[in-house]
């Protein structure tokens, strides 16, 4: 593998990946796309053709299993995500699962434990992680550009109301806490390192489908507090903002730019006086993929860790509980 491009296998052949990843697998330095698999023979094969990979199947465990592919890419539905992630390593495959890695947090531990005992690479795919835009913020949060930070508030919020769209589908984990609440929670703990406490919230649900469409929540943390809203049924938006006594800081389109604009972070003096704009041009999936694989070559190369997806689904699984989950 040292010498040579990590050859990639893909289960699925989702939006997302078809949009974002594979795109960005395609383009990086490090990998190829080696395989696709997908329960439709005719999806796999005219995605294998449009990727230039040499193999297809129309079955997932039959991708695991040929000995050619270092690691796998999971943007299967979500509530398969806990038990491929583990199969895969069981495969002696490397994992690199969309997010949500798991619909509860004590679902992450199995896969924890089968990172550890087969010696396999699993990580979620946090794209935000490996975003220059978000290592500076913390950066500036950390040298005191803002001075004490007092209040995080976020909000992410699309309209989809199409029923046969998988996050309007309970039995596949749909939902907008699962898909997009996720966001808020895990760029608050990169930009700040910090533990999360108490967790309070609302949550509404679809009558129609029965997916939760709407959640308010409140996180507190040591010394500041996290306030955010997520919704699938409202207007397209995005936002991040991190006020500290001293200045505040504005990330615009902090989860993922282009429909939402520009990756940028604004930050503010005191008297909103004084703007120092930092704007980014970057792939952050072109870089998730290249620091995978590079963790997976044992360079050290940060990946976003399982313990870290784990906090992240507790605050969610908080959230639920504190909205009255049915």
């Amino acid at each position: 593998m040292q010498n040579r491009l990590f050859r990639w296998g893909v289960l699925s052949t989702s939006k997302i990946g078809r949009e974002q990843v594979l795109p960005a697998i395609a383009r990086s330095a490090s990998g190829v796309i080696h395989a696709i698999a997908s329960r439709d023979p005719a999806k796999a094969q005219a995605e294998a053709a449009r990727f230039g990979a040499p193999q297809w199947y129309g079955d997932y465990d039959a991708l695991l299993a040929d000995p050619d592919i270092d690691g796998v890419y999971l943007p299967i539905p979500t509530a398969h995500h806990a038990e491929w992630s583990i199969r895969a390593a069981q495969a002696g495959k490397h994992v690199l699962c969309e997010k949500p890695i798991a619909l509860r947090a004590e679902e992450i531990d199995p896969i924890i434990a089968a990172r550890d005992s087969f010696g396999r690479l699993i990580s979620e795919a946090f794209m935000v992680a490996y975003h220059p835009q978000w290592h500076k913020v913390r950066e500036l949060i950390a040298e005191g550009a803002i001075g004490r930070l007092r209040q995080v508030t976020g909000g992410f919020s699309y309209h989809l109301t199409d029923p046969g769209n998988m996050r309007n589908q309970p039995d596949l984990g749909g939902g907008a806490l699962p898909d997009i609440g996720v966001y808020p929670v895990v760029t608050t703990l990169l930009a700040t390192g910090a533990e999360p406490g108490k967790v309070t919230g609302q949550v509404d649900y679809s009558p129609e489908f029965g997916t939760d469409i709407y959640a308010r929540a409140n996180v507190a943390f040591d010394g500041f507090n996290l306030s955010f809203h997520v919704s699938s049924q409202m207007a397209l938006h995005q936002s991040m903002r991190f006020m500290g006594e001293a200045g505040w800081i504005d990330v615009r389109a902090p989860f993922n730019a282009v429909n939402y604009g520009y990756a940028e972070i604004v930050l503010h003096d005191q008297k909103n006086t004084k703007q120092t704009v930092y704007r980014f041009d970057v792939n952050q999936y072109e870089r998730q993929a290249d620091a995978f694989v590079g963790a997976c070559r044992g360079d050290r190369s940060p990946v976003f860790p399982l313990e870290m997806s784990k906090q992240v689904q507790q605050v969610i699984d908080g959230i639920y509980a504190a909205g009255g989950r049915p």
